[in-house]
């Protein structure tokens, strides 16, 4: 009994303290797999920081869709939701530093000690688009310590890093109308 008054208790104090947009960030962030919660509380954006350069959605905890780019991501500041969305969320790939393997030898990008030739390494541009105002991923391969950057903004819609755009390694994200050509600086590591 005393289990369930304090049960309910809880979700009282839970349903008080949503609507000041306050946000739950929890987990532990040291391994690959390695996993944390976020949640977007009131409809409201919240950051919840992590050292991983990308990202999955492992469980959606929202009865909002979580879509990628529209309501929640990932950039050089941490992973980010928005519009309701709340969701369990994996690293995958590396992290914004360089880690080494057991044996110290090779860093984490260097599976099976493979490398790209040097000219892998270089700067280019892509046009990405979101039309009506719709989410769109443009694949481009950063690698491990590639940055993109808003070159030259094509839309009356704000590109707005973070918001409206954003990168990893995958590629750039846009949404809600922004149109640009980003600058991809591709580095390896």
């Amino acid at each position: 009994m005393q289990t369930q008054l304090l049960g309910i208790g809880l979700v009282f104090v839970a349903a008080a303290i949503a609507p000041l947009g306050l946000a739950r960030a929890e987990g532990r962030h040291h391994d690959a797999g390695d996993a944390i919660e976020c949640s977007s509380e009131g409809y409201a954006r919240q950051r919840c920081e992590v050292p991983w350069r990308d990202a999955r959605l492992e469980r959606q905890l929202s009865d909002t869709r979580c879509v990628r780019g529209e309501n929640w991501g990932i950039d050089r500041r941490g992973l980010w939701v928005r519009g309701g969305c709340s969701g369990r969320f994996v690293a995958i790939g590396d992290y914004g530093h360089s880690h080494h393997d057991h044996d110290g030898d090779r860093d984490r990008g260097d599976v099976g000690g493979w490398r790209p030739e040097p000219s892998w390494n270089q700067r280019f541009s892509v046009t990405c688009e979101s039309q009506d105002e719709r989410s769109n991923f443009c694949q481009v391969d950063l690698g491990g310590a590639g940055r993109a950057s808003l070159e030259r903004q094509l839309s009356e819609a704000r590109c707005v890093e973070g918001r409206t755009w954003g990168s990893n390694r995958a590629g750039v994200w846009v949404s809600q109308g922004c149109r640009g050509v980003f600058s991809i600086d591709r580095r390896w590591q």
